[in-house]
Order: C-alpha cells, then structure tokens, then sequence
C-alpha cells in the first residue's frame, strides 16, 4: 500500500477519536460523582447538627443526654452512617449547640489528602 493511499484511509478514526476523548470524559464524570458525594456529606453532617441542636431544646425525652444527643444526629444525617463521635454538643450563650467534624477522604486511585467536613448548628433553648 502506497503512503498516500495510506494517508487517505479514513478506517478507524472513530475507534482512535474515542480513544483520545475517553480518558478525559470519565475523568469528568467521576469528577462530578465525586464532588456530588463531597456536597452530600456535608448536607448529611449539616442537617444532623441542625436536627439534634433543635432536639436538645425542645424535646428532652428524646434527646436527654449529650450522648443520646450526639446519637441522635448521627441518626439524621440522610442516609450517612457516621459514628456519634463525629458531633460534639455544648450549651453555648446561643443556647444548646452541636458540632460535627468529619474527614471527607478521595478514592486511592487520585492521591488527594482528605478534606475536613464542618457543621454547626444552635437552637435558643
């Protein structure tokens, strides 16, 4: 087969065009995966603090105890299962206050350090 034959042969570019973009594509969507589950965590820990700071005010069957707070919060943050030590309660001059502290941390397959998640909440007692 002539150079210029060769040249002009067109057999294949799509396999060679998905071969250059691919790599690019999934790296993009496991991007947006990934940043999704970074803002859901944090919606998670958010709405856990926000949950049982209002529980510590309002209903002291339920939520009598620091432990029993910080249980109660790690109960409600949608769908994560993230130990009780994860939040911290404190009575605070706003009235009764819950902290939530967690490290966030990548895949192995990118080499990123973890990223410290922080929540706080407090409802007037």
């Amino acid at each position: 087969m002539k150079l210029s034959a060769l040249w002009r042969d067109t057999r294949g570019t799509t396999a060679l065009e998905f071969a250059l973009t691919a790599p690019v594509f999934f790296l993009f969507i496991f991007g947006i995966i990934e940043c999704g589950l970074l803002f859901w965590t944090q919606l998670g820990i958010q709405h856990g603090s926000e949950m049982a700071a209002r529980c510590a005010s309002v209903n002291n069957t339920l939520c009598p105890s620091s432990s029993a707070i910080t249980t109660y919060a790690a109960q409600q943050a949608y769908g994560l299962t993230l130990p009780p030590g994860t939040f911290t309660f404190a009575t605070a001059a706003c009235g009764n206050q819950v902290s939530a502290s967690y490290s966030f941390e990548f895949p192995q397959i990118i080499n990123l350090s973890p990223i410290t998640l922080t929540a706080r909440a407090c409802f007037p007692s």
